[in-house]
């Protein structure tokens, strides 16, 4: 195969993977939303992240990684927890009150977060005029959207929920920047190995909230569509596997900043695919929020988009420290 063929099929891995990040993680609400429509929160996490740690285990095994090593369990568990159990369960809890593109638009205030969280880089971070004025706009951004979900407490009889949702969703947000921020200190080994254990571990974590949650006793197996099997299956294979493979495999050949731009895009797929399939409605406060908060991400990220712009040199792919199976820099799903 010639050099120039050899590049012509790089590229388009490259083009895939990145479609494969941008479109599946986008799509990871709707199919939540679909999904719990008819499984209990707790068991589709259950399954989810059962199902696709073990896969990868096993994968990992047939690749003959070192599985077992107590200081990467340790903090696998402790990664695995914060981000999967308390930050994806946040996202799974609430997309039973909330619609699945307004999750979305949410989600995307993940930067800001991770930014106010990462305490070791403050003195870098607020410093910068574009990352503080990132930061006000996008806070505001987030205000507007609460503000509406508050209104429907006056105005429907389930508004109340909203505003409940809306609260568990920010904490899964910030346990999700505290568990990027743990991860980045503390990971060792290999990150396939890491991320199977967070989800097996995550996974395992779920049992015991399904029983206090008295789930199963509402569960009826035979009743769930093949609709929602349909989804589940897709969280597992494509959002839990897929993406994430094709995530860790774009870290090795582009820069960080490059595959980070999937945290600009996946709302926007979130609110296309509830928009245009689930029914949902986005009102104008909403898509302004949107905008708001998008805006606000950008002008956070604005000046490291500068730096890799100006730099020629591509850092190795092992200085890169993963945050987590759901795959995001700074935020699933």
């Amino acid at each position: 195969m010639s050099l120039a063929e050899k590049q012509k099929q790089s590229s388009l891995l490259i083009l895939v993977a990145f479609a494969t990040v941008y479109i599946v993680w986008g799509s990871t609400y709707f199919f939540i939303a679909k999904a719990v429509a008819h499984i209990p929160p707790f068991i589709l996490g259950m399954m989810r992240y059962m199902a696709a740690g073990i896969l990868l285990l096993l994968w990992c095994a047939i690749k003959r990684e070192k599985l077992f090593d107590l200081k990467q369990l340790k903090h696998a568990s402790v990664t695995g927890i914060m981000l999967l159990f308390i930050g994806n369960g946040a996202v799974i809890w609430v997309e039973k009150t909330l619609p699945s593109s307004l999750v979305g638009v949410l989600i995307a205030s993940q930067a800001i977060w991770l930014v106010l969280i990462d305490k070791d880089n403050w003195k870098v971070n607020l410093s910068n005029r574009n990352t503080v004025i990132g930061l006000l706009i996008g806070f505001a951004g987030v205000v507007l959207l609460f503000f509406e979900s508050a209104a429907d407490v006056v105005s429907h009889a389930g508004g109340a929920g909203s505003v409940i949702s809306f609260i568990i969703l920010l904490v899964g947000m910030l346990s999700w920047s505290g568990g990027s921020v743990y991860s980045k200190k503390h990971s060792s080994g290999s990150t396939t190995v890491n991320s199977a254990w967070q989800m097996l571990i995550a996974g395992l974590v779920f049992i015991p909230a399904t029983f206090i949650n008295n789930e199963w006793a509402s569960f009826d197996v035979s009743a769930v569509p093949a609709e929602s099997w349909f989804a589940a299956a897709y969280l597992v294979v494509f959002g839990s596997l897929a993406a994430y493979s094709a995530y860790v495999w774009l870290l090795s050949v582009r820069s960080v900043t490059q595959v980070s731009t999937h945290v600009y895009v996946n709302p926007v797929v979130a609110v296309l695919l509830g928009v245009l399939f689930a029914g949902e409605h986005m009102s104008w406060v909403q898509i302004v929020g949107l905008a708001i908060i998008l805006t606000s991400v950008l002008l956070i990220n604005l000046s490291k988009y500068r730096k890799s712009g100006n730099s020629k040199a591509t850092a190795p792919a092992n200085q890169f420290k993963m945050a987590g199976p759901a795959g995001k820099v700074a935020c699933a799903d």
